[in-house]
């Protein structure tokens, strides 16, 4: 299920220059409001969590989760390489696996390793704030990867899509509208990060079973519609 040709082919495309600035850029503002909050106001929880919260997993996590869901099948589908890949001896859903996989590494390199980072510089893991909201930064990258890599097979404007999904949906309508909050891969990956804190800092407004079961049948049915559609297209470029 996992090709390391196609891998190779998918880490160059992702980790070209323009798309490396792009994924370096968010992280680097995250630890440099880090490291300002703590020099100007020491170690406090309460800080951490709204920063880990508010901008490490709201924004620069979803963020990322649309540059590498969307950028590893995406440009393909665009300019038709993608037809050279599918001309080779290799399944169609181990291509979809493969860049899912590459895709989810990407997202979790550049989203949840600086998230801890930013959670230790804040307040040294008080509470466990910066270990809950790393899990919550590795599971929402798995659930993003798989969400926007379905939109890069399906759409020419992937990026478009995912951008308002995850400014407009889970940010603003996230925070001004409740029940969008259960449909929220933000809410989902809340609720484990409360189990890790024990609620109190961090809270989400979906239960640890429902977000759960909503992350794995996201992620699935996400992963397999992406391989139904790059087969269709198989089919459409032989006929």
């Amino acid at each position: 299920m996992y090709n390391p040709t196609v891998a190779r082919l998918t880490y160059r495309a992702l980790l070209g220059r323009r798309r490396a600035l792009i994924l370096f850029l968010l992280p680097a503002m995250l630890l440099a409001i880090s490291a300002a909050i703590r020099v100007l106001n020491g170690a406090d929880d309460q800080a951490a969590a709204d920063v880990l919260g508010g901008f490490a997993l709201a924004t620069m996590v979803p963020l990322i989760g649309v540059i590498a869901g969307t950028g590893a099948i995406g440009p393909e589908i665009d300019d038709g390489s993608i037809v050279y890949l599918l001309s080779k001896p290799v399944k169609r859903p181990t291509i979809i696996f493969t860049k899912l996989i590459v895709a989810i590494a990407v997202t979790m390199a550049f989203s949840a390793v600086p998230t801890l980072i930013a959670g230790f510089i804040l307040n040294g893991n008080g509470q466990q704030v910066a270990v809950a909201y790393t899990v919550a930064a590795l599971v929402a990258s798995i659930t993003y990867s798989a969400l926007f890599l379905l939109l890069g097979t399906v759409s020419r404007h992937a990026v478009v899509i995912g951008l308002v999904y995850a400014l407009v949906w889970e940010t603003l309508f996230g925070s001004l509208i409740a029940g969008a909050r259960t449909l929220s891969v933000q809410q989902w990956a809340l609720a484990l990060a409360e189990k890790v804190t024990g609620g109190g800092l961090v809270t989400s407004d979906v239960g640890l079973p429902t977000a759960v079961v909503l992350l794995v049948a996201v992620t699935v049915a996400a992963t397999w519609f992406a391989g139904q559609k790059l087969r269709r297209l198989t089919l459409a470029g032989e006929e």
